[in-house]
């Protein structure tokens, strides 16, 4: 290999290869940073202002997202649910509950399904391109809503949740790579991080509709929250018809004159689209005289096995935070002492308190860097986490307002924390570290892996908190500041 390539040659601990500077008018080469550097090129308002169709496409494809954090909370919220726990439950202490055997076996069949989703997604995104995936994931997504509208039995519920859990496996590895390769480098951060918003903002609309919800005496009181999840694919199958595919795509399967006129749809006014196209094609030959390859073998060689060792890692820990203690917040809140109304109530205040610490994490991401952000996060939620439990050793807790107001404040601090740090962080670092030609392996793996540790965690924390089984509530605290 010659000099000259050699210096091309990315070093893994800082970024991807490198990508054109972009759909951007002159803006200036990024410039190679170290770790702990924002990476970033341009001021925070350049950006946001001068890129609206990569933005637009981006958000729009972030439906899928919204829709995988609906259903996650919907399914949650249900099992506190009176009449739901009537109809699907059995007697315990004079009140109606979902066996934990019954809850886990519904709520772990969303991460087994995106595991399967994770890893089947590549074969469409490579083969047919990331809108047709995007299509194909979308049309899937009416199919277990029907499931779980027209459930008679949990049986067929849990049917329902293993399609959903393919279809948001599907999305979570197809969006972070659809939205890396249609933005530019200044752009690519918060729009990847908006991912994280994405998911979040679907928990808010999912314990929002629960919370409206949950008093219906009737079976309304849970079909109404499942029909409406029919609004998300609607959108998704009406608006995806008409998005631009990936340029990237189309460059690596030798498509130019299509990859330009995708270029032109999404860059910004006064962009060289033929300049942008020639380094991009310049970037995959690079890459091809680098054998960075374009298989799952190849994530794992010695050019990328570090890269991929960092985007686990980096899911791996958000996962360990306590992640998956969303999907039960109204079920836990209510097992902590809190009256049923008050527990959905404070499951919108979690939620939306996730939302607000996503949106906070754009300028400080500008400002801190993505490792001193998620390390000082994980730390951060640590201590937060040993605290719950300490307050659920208090002598009758159940007796003490105070405690149980004050666990339930601990908690919806963790969720702000983790939105503002760990959550969105982990999403860009992934999206970001690997080489262009294996970005899409690199992603699918990250999330096929994150998607079986989460599948370990949704078995073990209805086993964990419920009052028939481990009976441990707060103290589930220790376990996941542990972890960390």
């Amino acid at each position: 290999m010659s000099e000259p390539l050699k210096r091309s040659k990315p070093d893994p601990q800082i970024s991807s290869t490198p990508a054109p500077s972009s759909l951007a008018p002159s803006s200036p080469e990024p410039r190679e940073l170290d770790a702990d550097a924002p990476l970033t090129t341009t001021t925070t308002k350049s950006p946001l202002s001068s890129h609206p169709t990569s933005i637009a496409w981006s958000l729009f494809f972030s439906i899928g997202i919204i829709l995988t954090g609906v259903n996650a909370q919907t399914i949650g919220g249900l099992f506190a649910t009176p009449a739901f726990q009537r109809d699907f439950g059995y007697l315990y202490d004079d009140s109606y509950i979902i066996s934990a055997p019954w809850q886990s076996g519904i709520i772990v069949c969303l991460p087994l399904g995106m595991f399967f989703g994770a890893c089947s997604v590549g074969y469409f995104m490579d083969k047919y391109g990331r809108k047709i995936a995007f299509l194909i994931a979308a049309t899937i997504s009416a199919t277990f809503i029907f499931f779980q509208f027209f459930a008679r039995s949990l049986t067929v519920l849990l049917l329902g949740e293993l399609i959903a859990g393919l279809v948001g496996g599907m999305f979570l590895a197809l969006v972070p790579t659809y939205v890396s390769e249609i933005c530019p480098p200044e752009l690519r951060g918060y729009m990847t991080s908006s991912i994280n918003l994405a998911l979040v903002v679907g928990d808010l609309i999912g314990n929002g509709i629960i919370a409206g919800t949950h008093q219906i005496t009737n079976h309304w009181a849970y079909r109404l929250p499942l029909a409406l999840q029919w609004v998300f694919p609607l959108i998704m199958i009406s608006g995806g018809l008409f998005a631009p595919e990936s340029p990237w795509w189309l460059v690596r399967k030798g498509r130019f004159e299509e990859a330009e006129k995708s270029l032109r749809r999404l860059a910004a006014r006064g962009v060289d689209t033929k300049k942008v196209l020639r380094e991009m094609r310049e970037t995959d030959r690079l890459e091809l005289e680098m054998q960075v390859g374009s298989t799952y073998k190849s994530i794992f060689n010695k050019l990328n096995i570090r890269r991929t060792e960092i985007s686990l890692a980096v899911g791996f820990g958000a996962v360990l935070s306590g992640l998956y203690l969303g999907a039960w917040t109204s079920y836990f809140f209510e097992l902590a002492g809190l009256p049923q109304s008050q527990a959905f109530n404070m499951s919108v205040v979690f939620t939306a308190v996730g939302v607000i610490g996503n949106l906070l994490s754009w300028p400080l991401s500008a400002r801190v860097g993505r490792r001193r952000m998620y390390n000082g996060g994980i730390g951060v939620i640590a201590v937060l986490m040993f605290i719950v439990g300490i307050l659920d050793c208090v002598p009758d807790y159940e007796s003490r307002p105070d405690v149980i107001w004050g666990q339930s404040a601990l908690l919806i601090l963790f969720f702000g924390i983790y939105n503002l740090t760990v959550g969105p962080v982990s999403i860009t670092i992934s999206s970001e570290i690997s080489a262009t030609k294996i970005r899409t392996q690199t992603i699918a793996v990250a999330a096929a892996v994150q998607s079986l540790l989460g599948l370990v965690m949704t078995v073990a924390i209805p086993f964990m908190i419920n009052p028939d089984q481990g009976g441990w509530g707060g103290k589930v605290g220790f376990f996941f500041g542990e972890c960390l």
